[in-house]
Order: structure tokens, then sequence, then C-alpha cells
């Protein structure tokens, strides 16, 4: 499988430099400290590892939510966040906040962003059909498939449900999962999931999109429910705060979060999850191997 090169794969050994289980517990951070500053291109590992944020602390979401990151999990800000997802040949956009990787063994990210869409009527809910809502899915990552090409990155399809689209109305909150694939992938190949959450409130939401694979997805789906249970908006901006004489209402409704807007990130997150999928154990090893050997590896690579 063709990638964007060998450095992609230091970007991520940074993250995973946290990994080590002899590493000591991490003292308190102040949740109002300044993050370390963003690596230049080309900058080392240690601004990565230095840049990452471990739980449990409060993790500011714009001006708009908070999300309370639980102990074994890291926080990866947007400056340094945004170099590893366009690494991975992932768009990056103003809504992007950063990335939630895990603090061990594990092989997944989430994606989070903050879309200040205006208030969204959830009332399609009640309507939407998921082979439709699937269908769009498939066909907007058919659509993407032509920027992949011009990246040197193998066309993608959507293959099914993972989870369909469900909606709690009371707490605002929607989740849903498709598998997407390699085209012309060979029978058996581990695809790659998306399992999506969001929070609704007055102003927007937050999205959380937990990027693995189909072979872990059942074992981490309590991750995302997790971080997802995790995300509260702030006084006066939660959803109930709605003010029809005042407020800005959506162009879209709810059902644009499944088969609209996202297809068009949908593959693009599909290529970190294929990335990990197939690189992330021989990261690991490399990591807990040493990283000066690691270092040593990438520089004689990208040489």
């Amino acid at each position: 499988m063709r990638h964007t090169g060998w450095k992609n794969l230091a970007f991520v050994a940074a993250i995973l430099a946290l990994v080590p289980a002899a590493m000591p517990h991490a003292q308190a951070i102040d949740p109002t400290a300044t993050t370390a500053a963003a690596a230049p291109n080309g900058g080392s590992d240690d601004d990565y590892t230095r840049a990452v944020q471990r739980g449990p602390r409060m993790i500011a979401l714009r001006d708009q939510a908070t999300l309370a990151l639980p102990e074994g999990f890291g926080y990866l800000p947007t400056a340094e966040a945004s170099k590893l997802m366009l690494a991975m040949g992932n768009d990056v956009d103003e809504n992007f906040i950063g990335l939630i990787v895990p603090l061990g063994s594990q092989d997944w990210m989430v994606s989070v962003d903050y879309d200040p869409a205006g208030y969204i009527k959830d009332d399609d809910a009640r309507n939407w059909k998921s082979d439709e809502l699937l269908q769009n899915l498939k066909d907007g990552t058919e659509a993407g498939n032509d920027r992949r090409a011009k990246l040197g990155i193998p066309p993608l399809e959507v293959t099914r449900w993972i989870e369909p689209p469900a909606y709690d109305s009371v707490k605002q909150r929607l989740v849903w999962s498709i598998e997407a694939r390699e085209k012309n992938a060979a029978a058996g190949a581990d695809n790659t999931v998306n399992y999506n959450t969001y929070v609704l409130g007055r102003d927007g939401y937050v999205s959380l999109d937990l990027i693995t694979s189909a072979a872990q997805i059942e074992a981490q789906k309590p991750i995302a429910r997790t971080l997802l249970a995790a995300v509260s908006f702030a006084e006066g901006k939660r959803y109930a705060d709605f003010d029809s004489s005042t407020d800005k209402v959506a162009a879209y409704g709810l059902a644009a979060l499944v088969g609209g807007l996202a297809a068009k990130k949908l593959g693009l997150l599909a290529v970190a999850g294929v990335f990990i999928a197939k690189f992330f154990k021989i990261i690991l090893v490399a990591v807990l191997a040493g990283g000066a050997t690691l270092r040593k590896f990438f520089t004689r690579k990208q040489a």
C-alpha cells in the first residue's frame, strides 16, 4: 500500500513513545497551561511527545464545551494533530480541534471537531431511512476517490453499517458507524471502521470520530461511548438553551451528519484507519526497542 512517505510513521511513533509500561505516572498538569509550541516541519519526535496532554484532565473544546479526558487517554492539540493528519493524507479545516490517542498498546485514534453550524433541528431522525443514508455515504466516498488518486492513495469504498444511526433525543447524541476498505482489497482483509459520535449544542455540534479496524471495533466501542459521555456543553451553550428569536438555525438537519456532510471526510479518515491497521504494530515494536533505533530507521528510510 502506497502512502505519502515514511515520515508519516515517525509522526505516529512520536505519539506511541508515550506507551512504554515502565513509564512513571505523570505529574498533574495545569488545565490552563499553554501547550508545547508546534514543531516546524521536520521537527524532532520530542516536539510531539511533549505536546500530548495526559488524562485525567479537562480539555476545552473551543469556547463551547469541555471533554473530561479519562486516565489512560492522551490529547494532541490542534497544531501537532493537524500535522499528523496531513501526513496521513487527511484534510483538516478550521473545525478541527485535535486528536485523542491511547496511552497504551491499543491501535486507534479519535478525531475531535467542533462545527459552528448553528442549531440543528433533529426532527428528521424520526423519518430517516438507513439504506438511503448508507448509499449517500457510498456515493460521497466514491466522489472523493479522484482526490485520493492525486495523493497516491488507493481508492476506497464503503461496504456496510457497523452500527446504523441511532439518536438520543434526550441527550442530543448521535452515533453511527460504517466499514470501508480499499477497492479490490484481498478477501479477509481487516477493513477500516469509522465509529462516529456527535453531541449537539446551541450553536453547533461536537463530533468525535473513532478510527480503527473491523477486527477491533467491538472491543473499542466502549472507548467511543466513554468519550462521548465525557463531553459537556457549557452553561448557555447547551441544546436546551436555544433561543428561536436570536439564534442561528443550521441550513441542514440531523440526517446530513450521517449521509451528507459526513461523506465528504469519511474516506480521508478511512485512510488513517487503514494506515493504523497496517503499520501500528510495526511502529510499536520499534518504539519499545528504543527511540534511538527508531530515529535511525526513519532517517535511513527518508534518505
